[in-house]
């Protein structure tokens, strides 16, 4: 069995401080912390997790606030959610998955409880009724999203506005004119959550620049939506030549239904999806994308976390800039 003087003699400190980094009860310089937890994760050093609580009033748990609402897609939130756990236990940390639409009542539950160190929060909305909370918090907390006011917080995403613009001025360069952005399910818009707003706004921005007639189309998750919504855009849009997709159960559906009603793609049709690399790649024709970096999120999520709890100075606002991949499913307008 590794002992705490097993990972003091590799680290080439002091037993005391080994305990220290565990504790969080001293300052210690970054690089000492950085060398102390390689050696505790190389030798697979374990401390007992109740004398450990005991003496460094530290749970070594992270809260995970994922509330599954209605217009969630389950699968790409369970990404980010398998990030965080893996990188977490890098960090010798287990994780609390809280999905109830508590608000801020679960987190304040746990939180108050001791049952955690630290949170973070997902699905966060442009005016989330979790902030105040969240900012008074006496616990350590990141936000994967951004609200409007950031003051106060940490936040890391995706920048979704700029891959609204991204997916536009693409479509823009190959001579499209009129583009529509078949987006999230109503409600998800209806709670101002901030990744679908932020797409939208961007789309939008980026159309009026270029002097393209963009809409905005909130839909369903369902094949059914998907078909209904394609047939309203043929009607009210005949010169349609180019969608955006971002809502990832219906990316299929859309083009199927699109194919289905003649229009080739991408020769009459270009479409560009915002979604997992995976689900672009696999498509039966591999479609143009700007990558979820799900993993990188949750990943950075806790890197973030884990150094706000050693009393490190970190940045409040981390955004990823978008990576579009061109595949099979865009072309010049014709």
């Amino acid at each position: 069995m590794v002992k705490i003087t097993d990972v003091a003699r590799h680290a080439g400190v002091s037993p005391s401080t080994v305990s220290y980094v565990l504790s969080g009860k001293r300052s210690i310089s970054a690089e000492t912390v950085r060398r102390v937890r390689a050696s505790i994760r190389e030798l697979g050093y374990r401390p007992h997790a109740g004398a450990r609580a005991l003496a460094s009033s530290r749970s070594n748990v992270l809260a995970l606030v994922i509330p599954l609402r209605t217009g969630i897609h389950v699968p790409v939130v369970m990404q980010f959610a398998v990030s965080v756990v893996t990188t977490a236990r890098r960090y010798d940390h287990d994780v609390l998955l809280l999905t109830q639409e508590e608000g801020e009542e679960g987190v304040r539950r746990v939180s108050d409880s001791a049952l955690v160190d630290a949170v973070i929060v997902m699905d966060v909305q442009l005016h989330d009724e979790r902030l105040p909370m969240l900012r008074s918090l006496d616990r350590p907390s990141v936000l994967i999203g951004f609200p409007s006011d950031t003051e106060g917080l940490t936040c890391i995403d995706l920048d979704f506005r700029a891959t609204g613009e991204a997916c536009l001025e693409h479509l823009a360069g190959l001579g499209h004119r009129v583009v529509g952005l078949v987006g999230s399910p109503p409600e998800v818009y209806e709670r101002e959550t901030g990744y679908a707003q932020r797409t939208a706004e961007g789309f939008l921005a980026a159309a009026g620049r270029h002097g393209v007639t963009g809409t905005v189309h909130p839909c369903e998750a369902t094949g059914e939506a998907a078909r209904a919504l394609v047939g309203r855009l043929l009607a009210e849009q005949p010169e349609l030549t180019a969608v955006v997709v971002h809502n990832e159960p219906i990316v299929a559906p859309v083009v199927k239904a699109f194919q289905d009603a003649g229009r080739r793609v991408p020769g009459d049709l270009s479409v560009v999806a915002i979604c997992p690399d995976e689900l672009a790649e696999h498509a039966e024709l591999p479609l143009t994308s700007v990558a979820i970096p799900a993993e990188e999120v949750g990943r950075r999520s806790v890197e973030l976390l884990m150094a706000k709890l050693d009393g490190a100075e970190v940045p409040p606002a981390t955004l990823l800039p978008p990576r579009l991949t061109e595949r099979a499913s865009t072309a010049p307008a014709g």
